[in-house]
This record gives structure tokens, C-alpha cells and sequence, in this order.
């Protein structure tokens, strides 16, 4: 019973420096803020809204908390052990990582610096002693358990896959870019971010009871006495596809950072019982992250556009919620054949097409499988007049997103400026991507006006 008290009155602790963090409500901010630009975005490239950034946000949180109960168990059993200065370390070096990229935020980055500044403190600075404030952070650092640290990445990056397969095709918010050879074609901005608030061990001279069981990290060090430390984490993904439906780009991501976490954890935990490989362990995940990211540029480089017009009818971009398009099941990357029994091809003939009849429509869909689909229904007044759905550009797009690298700065910025570009203006728009082909447009046509989008890949 006793022990039962001692464990409540612990985590009671713990969640109250939790709801006291500074950090962990800065983050939900940041994504707030985030997925407010999104809904701006789509608005200036569609005129219409397809998310609630409100929603989006309540979502990231509820699954980073699922996600940071679940980590906080594994790496509770597993004996992982931070420091408060080692925490605020960690926070200190992502915020600085942030000013140069928002993917750098993840803790893959600043957990693989420390234990590498760790390396090299144990090896060639054994003689440096400085005093005051930087001998307490050169100490805490000497002191550090890097490989249990690097576990600690690597539950939180598979974590992060489960969160990438559930709700990141959700989030993705469409676009229009301008490939490498100058044409415009849909694309998919896949980017979304989970506050993981995490409750880690920390060993504590004290008369409390020891743990009930025997940690893979500490050994006798849990006999003296524990607490609970609260550790507020982000983790976050970032895609841009425009060679694959949004379903298939998050498959495919999170099954490779699946893998990413599984080879991170197995050298972390030789790490545990080899020191000599936590510098080995750190550059791994470094490497491997960016691994990750080289991969997914490389392949959308080399694979044709998917959301480009179709010569056999119009291929869908994206389906507005609750729209009629949505009521009748018609979902991204189809093609819509014939409206009313009339060919169509361009947005002038869908148009047309859809005023042959006010008051009802049938439609011939391709679906993904190139099977023929026969849809009907009665449109009411106040419906879309596009059915809700939002088709592949053609040629005569009025904006465009053009990618740039974003930083923090992105997220305080405003969120677009006007100014004069030929008979239409320019909108300036900071947003996360990272296509090599994206990175390498340019500016469009003088007849247009473009958005100027950050992006970055894989935060």
C-alpha cells in the first residue's frame, strides 16, 4: 500500500512539472501556428477550406499523448535516466537546430549532438574543468546515459511511425507546384507534428522505496530512491508527393522509420552493454534520418507526376469534406470520365456538363483500380458548384507554391504579402516540404502569381 502511495504521489509530481513546462506549450503553439498556415494555404491556392486547423491541432495532441503514455511506460521499464540539466540541454539545442530548419526540431538531431559532444568530452577533454554554469552542463553532460538516451529516440521515432500511419494522410493539405520542367502539377504537403509529453526516471537520494523491479539501465542505482522527471518532446513528419496518393506516401514512410527505430534501438541497446559504441549508435541515427530524407527526394524525382491532367477525363486532386463529391465515395486520384452522359476534359466542360441538368447529376468515374464507376445524385441549392471536388491543374492555374527551406522565423512571419507581379499579384506563404523537384522550381510564368511556400522534409 505504502508503495502504491509513493508511486502516485511520484507521478503526481511529474505531471504537475509537466502542466509547468514551458516547453510542451510552446510546442503545442508551434503547431497551432503551423496548421493555421496550412488552412491559409489552401485557401489562397483553392479559395475554399479543406481543414480545421483547430481540429488538426486537438488531433496532434490527443496522439501525442496516447503516444507519450506509451513511450513514457517502455522507457520507465527499461530504466532510461535524464537529468533536468540534461533536459534543458536538449531543448537549448533543438531551439537553436529550429533557427536553421523546423525538421531539425526532432530529437534524432540534438540527442546524437549531445552524445557525440559526450564522446568527445570523455576523450579528449578529460583535462577541461571549466567553473560556474558551464562546469554544471559539461558535467551533467560527462554524467549522461547516452545510450539510454539514443533508446529513448528510437521508441519515440517508432512512435512516431504508428502516429505517421494513423493521421498523417488526414492532415495532408494539397498544392500546386511547378515541377523541374516548368509544368504545374498537384501535389501533397504532408506535415504534421504530436507534443509528446514524456515522464522519465530519475534516480533520487531519498528514503523513498526502491523499484519493484530491475532496470536494463541503472542496476543499483534505483535502490537509493527514484522520482519521476518530465520531459516534453516534439516529433514531427514532413513530406511533399507528387508521385504518390497521400495513403500510399505515409505507408511507405512510416514503415521505413519503423525500421529506422527497430536498427536504432538494437545498436542502442549493444550500446548499453559496450560503451565504445554509443558514438557509433549517435552517428547511426544522424545518418540513417538522413537517409530517410535522401530516399524520398531521389524517388520523387525519378517518377512521373500523378495529379496532372488526364487525357480520358478530369483527375481528382482532393474531395472536400461533406461535399457531394464525398457523399458518393469519390476519392482522391480518380477521374471523372462523363458528367450528365457528356465527355469532359477540362473544368469549362465540367461546367457545362453539370448546368445540362440543375437539379441532378450522373457521373462515370474511373477509380484507382481503372474500374468504371456509375454515380448519381440530386444537387441542391447551396451545394458546390464543382461537386466539392478540387481537380489537377491545368495551364491556367492563377497561383502556385514555390518551396523554400524554412526556419522558426516561418512561424512568426505573417502569413502572406502582396506585391505586383505582371496583371496578377505574388503571394508569399511559408509553409514545410521537401521535394528535390520542389526545391528546384522557379518562378512561373508572368501571367501567374506564386506563392512562395518553406518546406522541408521529414521534421
Amino acid at each position: 500500500m505504502n508503495l502504491l502511495i509513493d508511486i502516485g504521489v511520484r507521478v503526481g509530481e511529474a505531471l504537475l512539472q509537466w502542466l509547468l513546462s514551458p516547453f510542451y506549450w510552446l510546442s503545442i503553439l508551434l503547431i497551432a501556428l503551423h496548421y493555421r498556415r496550412q488552412v491559409i494555404l489552401e485557401r489562397r491556392l483553392f479559395a475554399v477550406k479543406m481543414h480545421s486547423w483547430i481540429t488538426h491541432t486537438w488531433h496532434a495532441w490527443l496522439g501525442g499523448l496516447i503516444a507519450g503514455i506509451l513511450v513514457s511506460f517502455a522507457s520507465i521499464g527499461l530504466g532510461v535516466t535524464l537529468s533536468r540539466e540534461v533536459i534543458i540541454l536538449l531543448w537549448m539545442i533543438a531551439l537553436v537546430l529550429l533557427l536553421v530548419r523546423v525538421r531539425f526540431l526532432c530529437l534524432a538531431y540534438a540527442a546524437s549532438m549531445l552524445a557525440l559532444i559526450q564522446f568527445g568530452l570523455n576523450t579528449w577533454g578529460t583535462t577541461w574543468n571549466p567553473e560556474g554554469w558551464l562546469g554544471d552542463a559539461v558535467a551533467s553532460v560527462r554524467g549522461m546515459d547516452a545510450a539510454g538516451l539514443l533508446v529513448l529516440v528510437a521508441l519515440l521515432h517508432a512512435a512516431e511511425a504508428v502516429l505517421i500511419r494513423k493521421q498523417a494522410a488526414q492532415m495532408a493539405g494539397p498544392m500546386f507546384i511547378e515541377s523541374k520542367r516548368g509544368r504545374v502539377v498537384g501535389a501533397y504537403r504532408m506535415q504534421s507534428m504530436w507534443p509528446v509529453p514524456l515522464l522519465l526516471l530519475f534516480p533520487a537520494s531519498s528514503d523513498g522505496a526502491a523499484l519493484p523491479w530491475t532496470p536494463l539501465f541503472g542496476g543499483d542505482l534505483w535502490q537509493q530512491g527514484w522520482m519521476l522527471v518530465a520531459f516534453p518532446v516534439v516529433v514531427g513528419f514532413s513530406e511533399l508527393t507528387f508521385t504518390k496518393l497521400p495513403q500510399q506516401k505515409t505507408a511507405i514512410s512510416s514503415t521505413r522509420l519503423f525500421a529506422y527505430a527497430a536498427l536504432l534501438l538494437a545498436i542502442s541497446l549493444a550500446a548499453a552493454w559496450w560503451p565504445p559504441l554509443v558514438p557509433v549508435a549517435a552517428i547511426a541515427a544522424l545518418g540513417m534520418h538522413e537517409g530517410l530524407i535522401w530516399l524520398s527526394r531521389r524517388e520523387e524525382a525519378e517518377h512521373s507526376p500523378v495529379f496532372t491532367q488526364d487525357t480520358g477525363g478530369l483527375r481528382i486532386l482532393a474531395v472536400l469534406p461533406k461535399s457531394p463529391a464525398a457523399e458518393l465515395g469519390i476519392v482522391q486520384g480518380e477521374v471523372i470520365v462523363k458528367v450528365n452522359g457528356i465527355k469532359v476534359r477540362t473544368k469549362e466542360e465540367l461546367h457545362q456538363a453539370l448546368r445540362m441538368n440543375a437539379a441532378f447529376c450522373k457521373l462515370e468515374v474511373n477509380n484507382l483500380a481503372g474500374e468504371v464507376r456509375f454515380l448519381q445524385r440530386a444537387i441542391y441549392a447551396g451545394d458546390h458548384h464543382q461537386l466539392g471536388v478540387l481537380l489537377a491543374p491545368d495551364d491556367h492555374v492563377e497561383y502556385v507554391a514555390v518551396t523554400r527551406a524554412p526556419s522558426l522565423f516561418s512561424f512568426l512571419l505573417v502569413p502572406w504579402t502582396r506585391s505586383k507581379r505582371g496583371a496578377k499579384c505574388k503571394q508569399q506563404e511559408n509553409l514545410d516540404n521537401g521535394s528535390q523537384s520542389a526545391d528546384k522550381a522557379e518562378a512561373v510564368d508572368a501571367g501567374k502569381a506564386s506563392i512562395s511556400a518553406d518546406v522541408d522534409n521529414r521534421a
